[in-house]
């Protein structure tokens, strides 16, 4: 039997000697798989099977979705021998594994060890191997020979070091997809500062737009010259000053000039009213997407309405769902997973975020949000984290796997967004949908990566098909 836990255990490593250790003494411990387990056994091993890293080509094999590397669990034996049983000092000598069933992400697995055999003359100690699933199901059996410590080892026990994943190559992939596609001419609404002619700039030296300059010509030639680059290919059209802007800007637009806006140095509120008020409105609720991808999180996923939508009713609700099971249309999730996020995952009368996602997911099962599964109301652990959802007790298609997160109010989205970015490593890109063009609305604080992913984004958009009723309304 182990001996009894102390209070230091959390402090300090220690191991047990071979005289310390009888047959049937054993240790265990406890792992739920994360999808970031996964993207880290692939960078360390070097193992980019798709089976492990494709979840669409995974989709289509015997275990119908992403599955972990087998030797991710044997890795797992490997910790509980070097750090309970026998612990510090003890040496491999070999090792025996069956692989019994998949172990896929939110899987829960006990990982235990039970010494089996000793030989007194070499040290030597057998040890029956298991890993477990939350089912009570065995995946992973085997058997492990060990020569056991014979002096006392007791260190202070380490923290794991930080290791970051940088985002993928979403960004990337993203631009190979639209690159075939051409440039889209886009109106840059007042670009009377730095970051956003640069963000101009950027987005046309990655081949993806072509920018017409809307503002104050003698300004934006004057910023031009300070930041010491060469506008004189580009189209500028003369305008006095902010609102101006705005307004030629949507005029070159509904001309059928340009394809898409994008927000210089105006407030948004000032470009959103202008395009509010003109015949860029459609009969479909103007909202904003933020495309968001993140270490932990295996796929791209949507964040919406973050930027534009103060308190939305359940009826611009359901706009601004059905803007973003367009958005995910484009970037080819063919049935995005849609999660009304709240507080919590249960309907509650006195919390009205609730209400609205137990309606939004009645009006999808009726047809009246059409393409996407919808899925509420659900916490955002819930809906990201399918080892959340299952210690809930949930059992849906979209909990643990959303590819669009549809949050209460811009408050809390906003923040949700920002505190990925900031703290979560996460990339994003935006885009406004609902009028009668994309509408980029760049920040100060975006990165190049952010501005390019966005222009890539309104170039897709631009060039498909406008939902029927958007385009109904809009003539």
């Amino acid at each position: 039997m182990l001996p009894p836990l102390r209070y230091d255990d959390l402090e300090v490593i220690r191991n047990r000697t071979f005289d310390e250790i009888a047959i049937g003494d054993s240790a265990s411990i406890e792992r739920t798989l994360t999808a970031a387990d996964i993207q880290l056994f692939a960078a360390m091993s070097g193992d980019i099977n798709p089976q492990h890293m494709d979840a669409e080509f995974a989709a289509s094999t015997r275990f119908h979705g992403v599955i972990a590397h087998g030797m991710w669990g044997a890795a797992l034996i490997s910790a509980v021998l070097g750090t309970r049983l026998p612990g510090p000092g003890t040496i491999y000598a070999g090792q025996t594994l069956k692989f019994h069933a998949p172990v896929r992400v939110g899987d829960t697995l006990r990982i235990a060890v039970v010494v089996t055999s000793r030989d007194e003359a070499t040290h030597h100690l057998t040890l029956d191997c298991t890993c477990v699933n939350q089912d009570g199901r065995t995946v992973i059996s085997g058997e492990a020979n060990v020569i056991a410590p014979t002096e006392r080892i007791e260190r202070p026990r380490g923290t794991l070091p930080e290791v970051r994943i940088t985002v993928g190559d979403g960004l990337h992939r993203l631009l190979q997809h639209v690159r075939p596609l051409g440039r889209v001419r886009i109106a840059v609404v007042h670009p009377c500062d730095e970051p956003s002619l640069c963000a101009a700039l950027d987005g046309q030296s990655a081949g993806l737009i072509e920018p017409v300059l809307v503002g104050p010509r003698n300004r934006i030639h004057a910023l031009a010259d300070a930041m010491q680059v060469d506008i004189g290919a580009l189209t500028v059209e003369d305008v006095p000053h902010s609102h101006a802007a705005a307004a030629r800007a949507i005029d070159l637009a509904l001309g059928g000039k340009v394809a898409a806006l994008m927000k210089g140095s105006l407030d948004t509120d000032e470009l959103m009213s202008a395009v509010v008020a003109s015949a860029l409105r459609t009969g479909r609720r103007i909202s904003h997407c933020f495309v968001m991808q993140t270490p932990p999180y295996p796929r791209p996923f949507i964040i919406t309405d973050a930027t534009i939508n103060l308190a939305p009713t359940l009826d611009e609700k359901a706009d601004i769902i059905r803007n973003a099971v367009d958005l995910a249309h484009a970037i080819g999730v063919s049935v995005p997973r849609v999660a009304i996020l709240a507080a919590v995952e249960t309907v509650n009368s006195r919390m009205p975020s609730t209400l609205d996602a137990a309606a939004l997911c009645k009006m999808a099962d009726r047809g009246q949000i059409a393409g996407a599964v919808l899925d509420g109301p659900l916490a955002f652990d819930n809906a990201v984290s399918a080892a959340a959802a299952r210690v809930k007790g949930i059992v849906s298609p979209v909990a643990g796997c959303a590819d669009v997160l549809v949050v209460p109010d811009l408050e809390s989205g906003n923040m949700l967004a920002k505190q990925l970015e900031s703290l979560g490593g996460a990339a994003s890109a935006g885009i406004v949908l609902g009028a009668g063009v994309p509408i980029i609305l760049t920040s100060r604080t975006d990165s190049r990566e952010s501005r390019i992913g966005s222009c890539a984004i309104a170039l897709l958009l631009a060039n498909r098909s406008v939902p029927a009723a958007v385009a109904k309304a809009a003539t």
